[in-house]
């Protein structure tokens, strides 16, 4: 069975361990070969921390140099997209931290980068590989728990002005609440739920003196009836993350911080189901047998992407489920930013918003001010 070489592009912060820890997990599947990162001294460190045999400050030449099968980018933002299409270019395979891109204009650029190459990009969305996650999602898809009704996404945190003191955090919406923080809850849900319809979306800066949303709030409609709620903070004293979903038969749902394991998760019978004794304990016994308990972190990701690089198939993070996702959170900051519902699909070229995510109307607090 094939190793994969595998580059590493930014070694900054813990992210970065992350990666290379996420690879060396998969033992003689994978190895990384190579890093790359503008500062150097933080490099350096990286590579003797992990014993990295090549370092590099031009990810251009490290990627026509090494040629490698797949490459991780844990950059700011603003460059995942140049750096993805590079990646793709030489014959690699791109995982890519969130957000993926800056709006769906790049995202299609990358998507034409994949249909000629036949390489793929993908999302980071670790939370889509938490073996209880992915319980929850075959359980609400094969009608176990009944219809789902009702969804909850809750993305409850703080950030305190030193992390606002990075520039693209402050400046662009790259760095919001709901693009940096949110976005993986609401991935979650999306998920979990399925396909979606329409969003009304709010947002606004209420504590940081920052450009971009620090709360944002979302009602969702999905194709199944079902309706949830979002919220996005990074403002709230006490941190949390929430996850749940009230189906005919059964509520699942989670309570966690940064990443779950089987244990955050837990499974309540309605009420009517409670009354018929064996309904109840099928829908037990279809919970019980999540066995495994891989947490949902980048190592269950890197695993999935390393044997969707075997089998040439598209990791369930990147193509129409990436589009999904980064199609929802244009939607979104639509929403917020007109004060109106945006329905799925509506967004194409020629829409602002098709190129930016404000849609070019710039910081959040201001478009409040001109909307009254």
């Amino acid at each position: 069975m094939k190793t994969y070489r595998v580059a590493i592009i930014g070694a900054n912060d813990g992210i970065a361990q992350a990666h290379f820890n996420a690879v060396a997990y998969s033992k003689d599947r994978a190895q990384v070969v190579a890093a790359c990162d503008v500062d150097a001294d933080k490099l350096a460190a990286y590579c003797t921390r992990n014993a990295i045999p090549k370092a590099y400050s031009d990810y251009k030449l490290m990627l026509s140099e090494q040629k490698p099968d797949l490459v991780i980018i844990g950059t700011p933002p603003p460059m995942h997209a140049p750096m993805s299409i590079a990646a793709m270019e030489v014959g690699a395979w791109v995982l890519c931290e969130k957000p993926l891109c800056c709006s769906l204009a790049e995202l299609d650029q990358i998507a034409a980068v994949e249909a000629r190459t036949g390489t793929r990009t993908s999302s980071v969305f670790q939370m889509r590989f938490g073996s209880a996650g992915v319980h929850a999602r075959k359980l609400i898809a094969d009608g176990t728990l009944g219809r789902p009704f009702v969804g909850l996404a809750n993305t409850l945190w703080f950030r305190d002005r030193s992390y606002y003191a990075i520039p693209w955090r402050a400046k662009t919406m790259l760095g919001s609440t709901t693009m940096n923080q949110g976005i993986h809850t609401m991935d979650l849900l999306l998920y979990l739920l399925g396909e979606w319809e329409e969003v009304h979306a709010v947002a606004d800066t209420l504590f940081h003196d920052i450009d971009v949303e620090d709360v944002s709030m979302a009602h969702v409609k999905f194709a199944n009836g079902a309706r949830a709620a979002i919220m996005n903070s990074s403002i709230s004293p006490r941190e949390e993350t929430k996850i749940r979903i009230d189906c005919e038969h059964a509520t699942i749902e989670a309570d966690y911080l940064y990443s779950y394991k089987n244990a955050n998760w837990r499974l309540t019978p309605s009420s009517l189901a409670a009354r018929d004794s064996a309904r109840a304990a099928e829908i037990n016994d279809a919970w019980e047998q999540l066995e495994t308990d891989h947490r949902a972190y980048h190592t269950a990701q890197v695993t999935a992407l390393l044997k969707n690089m075997d089998e040439g198939t598209c990791p369930i993070t990147s193509g129409a489920e990436a589009r999904r996702t980064i199609e929802f959170l244009s939607s979104l900051y639509k929403s917020a930013f007109t004060g109106k519902p945006v329905t799925r699909g509506n967004i194409q070229p020629g829409d602002p918003f098709y190129d930016a995510l404000n849609g070019g109307a710039g910081p959040i607090k201001a478009a409040h001010l001109r909307n009254r």
